[in-house]
């Protein structure tokens, strides 16, 4: 990894926000995400089983949710610039059907190490103005 494909730390404040993005989430993508990961859990696919388990309605895979968070750092990161990340998940996902759950990602800069060249970066995840991660924290590698 080169120095040329890191973001730098010249320029980067504490509290500045680097990427944004709202995704969509459809039960067509819990498919996809289901067949990728191996992960099958009926919660995920079946409002009645979803209902029994005391959830309100079919919801999204946490590690999906994660993985979402995880690509809205990379993408403004560079590709193998992400060193660790990290999250707590705070509520459910709830996928409507038919429709979309529209998740708000914001990535700030959380803290800057000039000397070890890192900043963290949280990443809050919002569905309807609520949190659905707490303490996404991503390490990244700067130039």
């Amino acid at each position: 990894m080169t120095a040329e494909n890191r973001p730098g730390l010249d320029g980067l404040e504490v509290g500045q926000v680097v990427a944004e993005r709202e995704v969509e989430v459809t039960r067509d993508t819990l498919v996809r995400y289901a067949g990728a990961s191996g992960d099958f859990n009926p919660i995920h696919y079946n409002d009645v089983v979803a209902a029994s388990a005391g959830l309100p309605g079919v919801i999204a895979h946490g590690m999906l949710t994660m993985g979402l968070a995880a690509s809205v750092v990379e993408e403004w990161a560079g590709p193998g610039n992400v060193q660790d990340l990290q999250t707590r998940f705070s509520r459910p996902i709830p996928v409507p059907n038919p429709g979309a759950a529209v998740v708000t990602f914001t990535a700030t800069v959380g803290a800057i190490d000039a000397e070890a060249r890192t900043a963290r970066i949280d990443i809050a995840a919002e569905l309807d103005g609520q949190k659905v991660l707490t303490k996404a924290q991503a390490l990244v590698s700067c130039a």
